[in-house]
């Protein structure tokens, strides 16, 4: 790394950002425009009933969750010994095919397929591109490498969702996704450009990233992030109708709403990169409370528009504050597979992802109001927050694990 300066450490940290903020718009865009596709996908159930059509669409996002949750595992176990470069090159390749193809399926059922085929690489991303963010900053900034890449999500939700909801709304929600089309295109240039080669990891094997899952350290972790990140995903999934039907604002207003979260966002990841590299435990038990706290506010306030906006920002700031700590936290139980420690975090978000719309939208196909996505989402959070408190006893009842942090389970080698 003392090969690299400064200024192309951080020409290379924005182009794997960059990719972060590709899948931030293409995994957050549907929710803006869930009405809009719903209506163009959907005719027949759009005229029939709103809530059962959006409540279908919502499949959209749930079947992209899916795509995470299968594809993360299985590309960190067959790429093992693919050098780390050479394995984001790839995804983001995959990332521009996909996407496109998304805009360009003519029925909903292949619009679903593509999505979950572009989701397939969105989890081995975020764990490589993190790793070697990691890298490239050195030693002991795993949290800090962790939310320079996702922070590419954050700002996705701050700047690009928005806008291109914007798009969708008045170009149709096809030249939304081929909009992030080109943004993968874009970043793919940005990494082949600036981001230095990294030998793969030594000694790495499928075997060895299997290994992790023999550790029930990283069951409950996994289920932790599952459940309790949940809430999250209860909440954002329908911000859109929440919007329009419950605080009564125009439809025009929803990127404004999407906005104010992916400004908390922003907010909550880079303070959580910090708090997670200098304390894992309290940076996950204050993230959970703090994501109960803000869902519980987001349900009590959001009939209200100034309670919406502010709600949205703090939902958005409380569950992005707490994934940093949430993956370093799976690395730390899963020593020796970095990889498959990131990879199972980026799955268990996108189970957190499908567990939350899909029940979030039977809630709300149930008659019982579009905001009981939220009260759903508090007891999800709360469930969370318990599991990690049986995890950190474990710990204290075991025996010492034999790495205290990320970096001291197994050093990722030298950029060349």
């Amino acid at each position: 790394m003392d090969t690299l300066n400064a200024g192309r450490r951080w020409a290379a940290l924005i182009a794997l950002s960059l990719g972060g903020f590709g899948l931030g718009l293409t995994e957050f865009v549907a929710m803006g425009l869930l009405p809009d596709m719903a209506r163009d996908l959907l005719p027949e159930a759009y005229a029939a009933s709103v809530p059962d059509a959006l409540a279908q669409t919502g499949w959209m996002i749930t079947i992209y969750a899916l795509g995470v949750v299968a594809g993360a595992p299985t590309i960190a176990v067959l790429t093992t010994r693919v050098p780390r470069r050479r394995l984001v090159v790839g995804l983001l390749v995959l990332f521009v095919v996909a996407t496109a193809a998304s805009a360009l399926a003519p029925t909903f059922e292949l619009v679903l397929a593509a999505r979950f085929v572009a989701a397939l690489g969105h989890g081995a991303y975020f764990g490589a591109a993190g790793l070697l963010a990691a890298a490239i900053l050195g030693p002991g900034n795993h949290g800090k490498g962790v939310s320079i890449v996702i922070g590419g999500l954050t700002a996705a939700n701050l700047v690009g969702v928005p806008l291109i909801t914007v798009l969708g709304q008045s170009r149709g929600w096809e030249a939304a996704y081929l909009a992030v089309a080109g943004v993968f295109a874009f970043s793919l240039v940005a990494v082949l450009t600036t981001v230095p080669s990294i030998a793969a990891p030594t000694g790495g094997s499928p075997r060895a990233e299997l290994q992790a899952f023999r550790s029930p350290q990283v069951w409950l972790v996994a289920l932790a992030v599952a459940v309790g990140t949940s809430g999250f995903f209860a909440v954002n999934s329908y911000v859109a109708p929440i919007t329009t039907h419950v605080a009564g604002l125009d439809e025009s207003t929803i990127p404004w709403i999407l906005a104010a979260m992916g400004l908390g966002m922003t907010v909550g990841i880079a303070l959580g990169g910090i708090a997670a590299d200098r304390d894992l435990r309290r940076s996950v038990l204050f993230g959970f409370a703090g994501l109960i706290g803000s869902v519980a506010f987001f349900a009590v306030a959001a009939g209200h528009p100034a309670g919406l906006v502010i709600g949205a920002f703090l939902v958005g700031a409380a569950s992005l504050f707490i994934v940093p700590a949430l993956q370093s936290r799976l690395i730390a139980v899963a020593p020796g597979a970095q990889l498959m420690g990131a990879a199972v975090n980026q799955s268990s978000l996108n189970i957190a992802n499908s567990i939350g719309a899909a029940l979030g939208g039977v809630v709300i196909a149930a008659g019982w109001g579009y905001l009981a996505s939220a009260w759903l989402g508090i007891a999800l959070s709360f469930a969370g927050l318990l599991l990690a408190l049986v995890s950190f006893r474990l710990d204290r009842v075991a025996a010492p694990m034999s790495a205290a942090s990320p970096d001291s389970s197994a050093e990722e080698p030298a950029l060349v």
